[in-house]
């Protein structure tokens, strides 16, 4: 002991002389003075590995702590006694015991207020990432660490209400409540800032880290990635080391792990950056982590890492900014955006668009609200999945609901005031809805959804308050009934439900929270079951996830085509029309037949065939012509273009199977000009105009898709059929070579000087035309240079629009027309029929 002590001094004493000669200019001759890293002295800091994965020791060059707020840790309360704590606790609170100090008597707030601000440089235990610190602790948990969330609500606000500027919330709960959401709204009105962890199971985030305004954080292992059991979602902020050591009850240090200690050192981290930034608010201390964390994984913000790496360096020496994701102004550049969080970011003027996605990991709507300067709002401009585009307006403060399917999503968000000339900051904070499932309503039991008699998996959704879906299956033979109910979320903790109408009830609820519920019925005779599902009591509010309801029914089935063993005996089908059957003899076929009143894509699938059987589909003409044919042992796609007439369908298996039906439907969508949704489209003749010049085509499903916006790629396909281009330049675009299937156009319209690239020497194929820019396309097709004479016919065009000499000299020619109101809407994204009418009104 006595040598350790003494080898301490020395290099203790070794660094005081280098740096004080170094700060005299005595070191090295003349040698400018050097910087040498903050350390700290405390004997079992080498076990503190997180430390340095956090660079804590250059950000200690900056600054060791902050007395001047006061941190609370709301958890199990703190060891008061800790000689490595004692120094830097202030008064706390015990609500659970109000009569009684916040003494920990389980040590979970021990581990966690070691991690924030074990005093450090005192020659004791390990060091905290605050040096010196104000730590108010607060127990709301009980000494086996659970509790509940009116205590946790009670200690958010205390700490609020006596001046804590930072809430350490190591905890967690999967129910989503109103009780929570308002003080965690009041934390945000009073600029204190909540840091929570996201929790220890590998489920979706907790709360109340995953409300939007929380600054929720994962855990991340050595090797830097998130940890496998670190719960992650679209809350998710960023991530520190999942693995500490830090003080423990009794005087005592030890080894902890999980988000509860990785939260502690985000919270530390904000403390230091306000003590460099005192007058930041909450968001902008919240945002500056992000915008300093160390990217992992995908870049920028994933669902698993969130923005990255919690870097204390950066924290303390990055430049704040105004906006973290810029450049952002083209689809290309557009950078990750959470369904339900808060950000902050801004407009630099008028004329700057960010653009965003997101990935909505359901069906359902994705909610915006803009916290903007009053007089302001904000153009949203939405692409979702399916390439639905729709465009609206959102003003300061009130929600705007755009419906999404899953998947990724674009927005492109714009000032509307574009002769704006000032940086105008905004917040926006996002949040998703899930989709009504297709059974609805059904939240009674005389509202039961009624399914049909078969072997089936439904899913659905708790997407509103109390939630609870009821389905009637009816039991026409006797058999056996499995019911398995499971989910995709912890936020679920399912209920079954089932009654035989007029029997006794049986409800399960045997696990907890995520944990399918499995009904085993040996043997039930015919009559109609009731099956309710639920969530259970607590959690009545709607939940962002999907329940799974598998129902296997074993009985013997009969074939209700029967007899349809020849084609003479062909069971006549409606189209969109599902209808069962099976093969229960070794010779048995079963034949239908279906009428097609136009030229028509056919769509033929068959699903539910038994496992072990391998079924067989064939479809004729009236003449018994093969016109398709397919085989499979898990179901079958048939899709074919037919011309009007009546067709015939075979079925045959392998083997024969009498306790499962098997599932048909045929589809048809009437075709116009080879296309199957342009059907009543106010562009119909222009489509089928430039489509039988071969100028235009659809996709692969016969869709021509003309809502869809047109990109810079097809456009220039497009241009060169229509034109005949033939010459072409050499084209060194940094995002098209040779091998992208629109270079040879591309490079066509651009020796015809129809097109250009940018600056930065991309292209951007697949970036949305703009309807002015797709003006200035055709209008260079024909020569037109754009003569500035006369007065602007739009609305929204001013004289130094770049493209008003073409808006002017296209409108005077009566090659183009604005909207009712007046306008052009120059900057908005152009569709596919909107291009193609243009082009065929100037086309011979």
């Amino acid at each position: 002991m006595l040598h350790k002590l003494l080898t301490r001094q020395l290099a203790h004493w070794i660094i005081g002389v280098v740096m004080m000669l170094a700060f005299t200019g005595q070191a090295f001759g003349n040698a400018q003075p050097v910087t040498i890293a903050a350390l700290a002295n405390d004997p079992l800091s080498e076990k503190q590995a997180y430390l340095n994965q956090i660079h804590i020791n250059e950000a200690w060059d900056i600054a060791k702590g902050n007395s001047n707020i006061t941190i609370a840790i709301v958890d199990t309360g703190v060891d008061l006694n800790h000689p490595d704590l004692k120094k830097n606790l202030v008064a706390g609170v015990n609500l659970i015991n109000p009569n009684l100090p916040p003494q920990d008597d389980n040590g979970h707030g021990t581990n966690v207020a070691g991690v924030v601000a074990a005093v450090t440089n005192n020659d004791k235990g390990v060091s905290g990432i605050l040096w010196n610190a104000k730590l108010m602790p607060i127990k709301a948990l009980d000494s086996d660490g659970s509790g509940g969330e009116a205590k946790l609500g009670e200690g958010i606000r205390y700490a609020v209400d006596h001046g804590a500027k930072i809430v350490v919330l190591s905890l967690g709960l999967n129910k989503y409540s109103t009780y929570l959401s308002d003080i965690v709204r009041y934390a945000e009105e009073k600029d204190v800032l909540l840091v929570a962890a996201t929790g220890n199971e590998g489920n979706p985030v907790k709360y109340p880290a995953a409300y939007p305004t929380v600054l929720a954080v994962g855990g991340m292992t050595a090797d830097l990635t998130a940890h496998e059991l670190s719960n992650k979602g679209p809350e998710i902020d960023l991530v520190a080391p999942w693995d500490v050591f830090t003080t423990a009850l009794g005087s005592l240090y030890e080894s902890k792990d999980g988000t509860s200690m990785a939260a502690p050192q985000v919270a530390a981290v904000a403390a230091l950056a306000w003590s460099k930034y005192p007058n930041m608010k909450a968001y902008e201390i919240r945002q500056l982590l992000r915008q300093t964390a160390d990217d992992l994984m995908t870049p920028g913000w994933d669902q698993s890492t969130g923005y990255g790496l919690l870097r204390a360096d950066r924290a303390l020496t990055e430049m704040p900014l105004m906006d973290m994701y810029e450049p952002n102004n083209r689809k290309d550049l557009a950078k990750p955006l959470s369904v339900s969080k808060m950000i902050s970011a801004s407009f630099s003027d008028g004329s700057d668009p960010d653009w965003f996605y997101f990935d909505a990991p359901y069906d359902g709507t994705v909610n915006l609200t803009f916290d903007i300067q009053e007089g302001q709002s904000v153009s949203v401009q939405h692409t979702d999945a399916k390439g639905t585009f729709v465009g609206m307006t959102a003003l300061p403060g009130q929600p705007i609901a755009l419906k999404v399917t899953k998947g990724r999503s674009y927005l492109q968000l714009h000032l509307t005031d574009r002769n704006q000339k000032n940086e105008i900051p905004y917040k926006l904070t996002t949040s998703f809805d899930i989709y009504r499932d297709l059974f609805e309503d059904n939240d009674r039991q005389y509202k039961a959804y009624v399914l049909p008699s078969r072997s089936q998996t439904i899913k659905g959704t708790f997407h509103q308050m109390n939630d609870q879906d009821w389905f009637e299956f009816p039991v026409e033979q006797s058999g056996m009934l499995t019911l398995h109910l499971s989910t995709d979320t912890a936020r679920i903790d399912p209920i079954l439900y089932v009654q035989k109408q007029g029997e006794k009830s049986i409800t399960v609820d045997d696990g907890g929270d995520g944990i399918p519920e499995v009904l085993v019925l040996p043997e039930v005779f015919p009559g109609k079951y009731y099956i309710r599902v639920s969530n259970v009591k607590e959690y009545a509010f709607p939940v962002t996830g999907e329940y799974t309801l598998k129902i296997e029914y074993d009985a013997k089935q009969i074939d209700p085509n029967e007899p349809n063993n020849r084609s003479y005996q062909a069971t006549t089908i409606s189209l969109d029309t599902e209808y069962t059957g099976l093969i229960d003899k070794v010779d048995d076929i079963d034949w239908f037949q279906f009428q097609l009143n136009e030229e028509s894509y056919v769509q033929l699938s068959l699903t539910g065939i038994p496992r072990g059987v391998n079924m067989y589909a064939f479809i004729y003409d009236r003449s018994m012509k093969p016109m398709d044919s397919s085989n499979s042992a898990s179901e079958i796609q048939l899709k074919e273009r037919l011309p009007a007439g009546t067709y015939y369908l075979k079925l045959t298996s392998s083997a024969p199977f009498e306790r499962d039906v098997y599932q048909l439907v045929v589809r048809a969508k009437p075709l116009i000009g080879g296309y199957a949704d342009i059907e009543g489209h106010w562009a119909v003749d222009s489509i089928l105009e430039m489509g039988s010049k071969q100028i235009v085509n659809g996709y692969d499903d016969y869709t021509f898709r003309p809502d869809l916006p047109i990109t810079r790629a097809e456009a220039t396909a497009i241009i060169s059929r229509a034109f005949k281009l033939n010459k072409q330049k050499n084209i060194n675009y940094t995002d098209v070579n040779s091998s992208h299937w629109a270079y040879a156009d591309i490079a066509k319209t651009a020796q015809s000087g129809i097109i250009e690239g940018y600056p930065d020497q991309s292209f951007a194929p697949d970036q949305p035309v703009s309807r002015m820019e797709m003006t200035a396309m055709i209008a260079r097709s024909m020569n037109i240079s754009g003569k500035k004479r006369g007065a602007v016919p739009f609305t929204d065009v001013d004289d130094d629009y770049w493209g008003v000499g073409i808006l002017k000299q296209m409108k005077a020619e009566g090659w183009i027309a604005g909207y009712t109101d007046g306008s052009y809407k120059p900057d908005q994204q152009a569709s596919r029929a909107e291009f193609v009418t243009m082009l065929a009104k100037i086309m011979p």
